[in-house]
């Protein structure tokens, strides 16, 4: 290689691989050639084996002709690259790359960081300081990012420490040399980026003191200290102390020096910055301590070639074995791989008292953590899988699914197409999640322990006591959790030995025996946090676990142990400073599993009358808050009698409608359970009542089984108590839930008992309710004369009663039924008298409806002029409909429209704006006859093949949902398809069952669509 070869050749590996001759960029070529010239450029100068390279490239399970093809790799990178054959050498059994310092990155950045020391310890510290930024500013990203694989991964988490080390040297320079103020957007960087490093978060308070902002520093001190409490049960260092100390102290030694004259800034290269991306991980432990060989079996398996299919990896073990914390840990490693975004999410398959989350919940945190709207997410499990393996595919995600119980509960979320990781945990091991990669996570081993003791309370004081040390981790079972309680507690207590804490928990585990081993082990170290308790503490941690949901906010703390909110806070916070509760956000809090296992251990018979009366009260608190929320939401809701006091826990005061739909979301998982409790302790009008305020937020998250489930159990009590009113309240919401279910002949049972219910309490709202419910169903069934009757009853109950609203919404079903039975001048006048109550209320999210109900009758009466005008304000209003069905229609039918007025290009982005809103959360009733309406469309314009896919599904859906007026238009669609496509034969048996359902109906055959 000539010199002006040389020259002009560089490499840049701090960051994606680039190649970089002339000034032009080289073509390496695919991941194989990247990655062995990644593995060489690591290592440059030294000769690698080619089995060394053929791990580089395939991980694991490398093709028989692995060798071979890496021989291909090479041969085509000296192609590629000028002088390649001097570039890449062959050495004996491998290959050795040569090159000068200058002409790759990572040699630069030894090189300028060695330079940087040099300077430093001549007495140049100025020097120093701009090699450093040099340094620094050659980093565009991880190492090699986006190539992959375990070698490149664990090189990458290396030198990413290198870049910290080289990070926290400049600023110590820089601050040496008397910045302050100028440092301070800088490190706050660093520090969001790494927020439990402890010498990054010392330099930014002592930046922000230099500026004179102590009270700034102080806050910082306090944050970290939380977060270090929170996370990792540990107190904050004595370096970060004493800069903390200082600051009180105003101490002269943290006073800036005179700074010397500032050197001329070498400029460093851009650093483009990385695209945005969501990350839930959890924080990475800062002392994450052993584990070497399972997490180099995690990365191993995790870096296969996940580009050509997505791999499982998936940890089992015993609660409190550290499977959480190895997962995140290794998901934190490998997240540069993955720049799509890194989700993670509880399942709480193990968690007492709780219910595993649902795949669909599951789905549903997923899809939004990843933009997808609420409105878009559909509401059964099997719309909803396909959004999500729709929406990450061509994405690079990883997935951490913590928690799981069965593979059940995973294998929906599994991604179907290339390119992502998944992290699974469980306690067992999910022998039927086929494909996974499995890893067992046994207790840690006794020098693992001894690693973790000394990083935790300091090299010094484990010293003084290895035995000790040893004798600790065998008694807490060498479980992560237990020893890093038990440590914790050494940290609180500086005057405590390691030989005392290990006698006071030899002490416990002998009064303890039945908890000897296992999780017996991690219940026997979480007594001693307990036992340093007072009694009043102690009974209220017992308590305080017999709550059902995963969060405890302070209203929910107080009717538990029966006190003020603010007294419960002050409890509340002395146990999570002794770590027996977490803090996942500001005023919530949160046991851990085992911790509530050991908890409920402490309930006995002597406790049973306390721990009821705590229960009872926490079932009112819920009622009265439910309420309260309910009528922020809802006003003008009728009240019905509790049967209780609100007592002394005041319930939360709602500002609005959306705190109280975010109170209603955070709850849910608690209020299902206290239904469950409800239920369990005879407490039937507190299960009718909390069934009652929870029906809306099941409904509009789509969890119609348990909508439907939960107004059985309320059916069930109101009928054990006696009292009609609330009987009919509970039928009303299960006749609700069946008929979103597409049960219309249990709907119809229901609804018919509800208004027979209503007739013998002369309750005339719940009468107007039920007829206008009953009028639907019979309609959807093809009962038209039934539903005409039911409807003009409701009708005539909600104007007696007053009931604008509630007659606009039984106006637009009746003018839905007068469209389908071929009436349409009536539909029309039933329309228009839906629009003027809809303009007088001043509330247009019915408004939508009726105007598309109007459209129809005037499309039908071929008015298609009228029809369009119709449309267009229908349109507008769109934009502020929540409900994607609705607007599906009203496109749709524009689609028809506009096509017979000849307006083609409108049709055609109706037409297909119709069909992409339908994808999304769309009731069947809804989708069927939205996909009706397009393929009629289709086919006038000519597309018989695609309005056949279309009718074919409309017909399914309406067929298995009893949907007799869209079956028959299905089945007419089809058969004019069908004969366009000389299948004459098919067209004319469904124009026959067509035919016949029609003429059941009493649909004149020239008042049909």
């Amino acid at each position: 290689m000539t010199d002006a070869e040389a020259g002009s050749l560089r490499f840049n590996v701090l960051g994606p691989l680039e190649g970089w001759a002339d000034g032009a960029r080289l073509r390496l070529g695919g991941l194989i050639q990247e990655r062995v010239l990644g593995t060489l450029l690591l290592e440059t100068g030294r000769v690698l084996p080619i089995g060394r390279l053929v791990e580089s490239a395939w991980a694991e399970d490398p093709p028989a002709t692995a060798s071979h093809q890496v021989r291909k790799a090479v041969a085509d990178l000296r192609r590629r690259i000028p002088a390649g054959g001097e570039v890449i050498v062959t050495d004996g059994p491998g290959y050795r790359v040569t090159l000068r310092q200058e002409q790759l990155d990572l040699t630069e950045f030894g090189m300028l960081v060695q330079a940087a020391r040099a300077a430093e310890g001549e007495g140049r510290p100025a020097e120093a300081v701009e090699a450093l930024r040099r340094a620094l500013g050659l980093w565009r990203g991880p190492i090699l990012s986006g190539a992959g694989g375990p070698v490149i991964e664990a090189a990458a988490t290396s030198f990413e420490e290198r870049r910290l080390a080289a990070a926290e040297h400049l600023f110590d320079l820089r601050l040496g040399l008397g910045e302050g103020g100028e440092l301070v957007v800088d490190l706050r960087d660093f520090v969001q980026s790494h927020p439990l490093r402890e010498t990054l978060r010392a330099q930014l308070m002592l930046a922000l003191y230099r500026s004179g902002r102590q009270a700034e520093a102080l806050e910082e001190y306090s944050r970290v200290r939380e977060l270090l409490v929170e996370e990792l049960g540990v107190d904050p260092g004595p370096g970060l102390t004493k800069v903390y100390e200082g600051i009180l102290r105003e101490s002269p030694e943290l006073a800036a020096p005179a700074p010397p004259p500032a050197p001329v800034p070498v400029p460093a290269p851009a650093v483009s910055a990385p695209a945005d991306a969501p990350c839930t991980l959890p924080y990475d432990l800062a002392d994450f301590t052993g584990r070497e060989r399972e997490l180099r079996e995690l990365l191993d398996c995790a870096g296969r070639d996940y580009a050509r299919h997505s791999r499982i990896v998936a940890l089992d073990g015993m609660g409190g074995s550290g499977k959480t914390s190895l997962a995140v840990h290794a998901a934190h490693s490998l997240a540069g791989d993955f720049p799509d975004g890194q989700l993670y999410i509880d399942l709480r398959g193990y968690t007492p008292g709780e219910q595993p989350v649902t795949p669909g919940g599951a789905l549903d945190s997923l899809l939004r953590a990843l933009g997808v709207p609420g409105e878009r997410i559909p509401e059964d499990l099997a719309g909803r899988t396909a959004l999500w393996r729709a929406t990450i595919t061509g994405r690079r995600l990883l997935l951490l699914l913590d928690n799981a119980a069965d593979a059940d509960g995973v294998r929906p979320l599994l991604p179907t197409a290339p390119g992502c990781l998944v992290l699974v945990t469980s306690r067992a091991r999910l022998v039927d999640l086929d494909s996974a990669q499995w890893i067992s996570v046994d207790v840690m081993s006794p020098e693992e322990c001894a690693k973790l003791v000394a990083e935790t309370l300091g090299e010094q004081r484990y010293a003084a006591e290895p035995e000790a040390a040893a004798e600790l981790a065998r008694l807490c079972g060498h479980l992560p959790l237990a020893l890093r309680i038990a440590t914790a507690r050494l940290r609180n207590r500086p005057r405590w030995t390691l030989r005392y804490l290990a006698d006071r928990l030899r002490d416990e585990a002998r009064r303890l025996d039945e908890l000897s081993s296992g999780q017996r082990s991690v219940a026997a170290t979480l007594r001693l946090s307990y036992q340093a308790l007072d009694q009043e503490c102690r009974t209220a941690f017992r308590i305080l676990a017999l709550h059902p949901g995963g969060e405890i906010d302070v209203h929910a703390a107080a009717a538990l142990l029966g006190t003020d909110p603010r007294d419960a806070e002050d409890i509340l916070e002395i146990l999570l400073d002794v770590h027996l509760l977490q803090q996942p956000e500001i005023g919530l809090y949160t046991f851990h599993d085992l911790v509530r296992s050991f908890a409920h251990s402490l309930r006995a018979a002597a406790t049973e009358d306390d721990d009821e009366a705590s229960v009872h009260r926490l079932l009112d608190y819920y009622l009265t808050a439910t309420e309260s929320a309910c009528q922020v939401m809802f006003p003008g809701r009728r009240r019905i009698p509790t049967g209780t006091d609100e007592g002394p826990v005041p319930a939360p005061r709602f500002d609005g409608r959306g705190p109280a739909e975010h109170w209603f979301a955070r709850e849910q998982g608690a209020l299902l359970g206290m239904v469950g409790l409800s239920r369990r302790l005879g407490r039937d009008r507190h299960t009718v009542l909390l069934t009652r305020n929870l029906a809306f937020q099941l409904s509009a998250r789509g969890q119609l089984e348990e909508f439907r489930s939960m107004g059985l159990e309320a059916v069930s009590a109101a009928r054990r108590l006696g009292e009609l009113p609330l009987l009919g309240v509970s039928l009303s919401n299960l006749g609700v839930a069946c008929w979103k279910l597409g049960r219309f002949t249990e709907a119809v049972e229901i609804a018919t008992e509800g208004r027979d219910v209503a007739e013998r309490l002369g309750d005339l709202q719940t009468l107007a309710h039920s007829e206008s419910t009953l009028g639907q169903l019979k309609s959807l069934l093809g009962n038209f004369p039934q539903a005409l009757s039911h409807l003009e009853k409701s009708i005539a109950h909600e104007r007696k009663l007053g009931a604008s609203r509630a007659e606009a919404e039984s106006l637009t079903l009746l003018s839905t039924l007068y469209e389908q039975w071929g009436r349409h001048e009536e539909a029309a006048a039933a329309a228009r008298r839906a629009i003027v109550l809809c303009d007088e209320l001043g509330r247009h999210e019915n408004k939508v409806v009726a105007l598309t109900d109007l459209a129809f009758a005037q499309a039908c009466l071929g008015d298609d002029e009228s029809a369009e005008v119709s449309l267009k304000q229908a349109r507008t209003l769109c934009e502020e409909n929540r409900d994607p069905g609705q607007v599906a229609l009203a496109f749709a039918l524009s689609a028809e429209v506009c096509h017979r007025l000849g307006r083609t290009e409108q049709a055609v982005e109706y037409g297909g704006r119709a069909l992409h809103t339908v994808s999304a959360n769309v009731s069947p009733l809804r989708r069927a006859k939205v996909e009706n309406t397009v393929g009629r469309y289709l086919s006038r314009r000519g597309d018989h093949t695609t309005a056949l896919g279309l009718h074919e599904r409309a017909h399914e859906v309406a067929s298995s949902l009893d949907f007799r007026i869209e079956v028959a238009y299905a089945l007419s669609g089809m058969a004019r398809a069908q004969a366009a496509l000389g299948r004459t034969e098919e067209a004319a048996g469904h124009e026959r069952s067509a035919e016949e359902l029609f003429t059941a109906m009493g649909v004149p055959a020239d008042r049909r669509r």
